[in-house]
């Protein structure tokens, strides 16, 4: 299964920097008053990073909040009389 999920990664890698060998162009990215001059593979790179992140970030927070839902009461255990 290990090498399975290296055949994956190699194949993931190899897209990435087929992407970046094919995508050299060089872009503006304007945002309010600030601009810079980049080529289109790391604005892609960045993009995907900030979605990763922001995708973890909800993740995390989704299941912290299940948990709490499903968490059983930690005031003790319930007796009945």
């Amino acid at each position: 299964m290990r090498a399975l999920y290296f055949l994956f990664l190699l194949a993931f890698v190899a897209a990435v920097g087929a992407f970046a060998y094919f995508n050299q162009q060089e872009v503006t990215v304007r945002f309010l008053e600030w601009s810079m001059p980049t080529n289109v593979a790391l604005v892609a790179f960045a993009a995907y990073l900030l979605g990763m992140l922001s995708g973890w970030t909800v993740v995390g927070m989704l299941r912290r909040s299940w948990d709490r839902v499903v968490e059983p009461t930690r005031t003790g255990s319930y007796r009945q009389a």
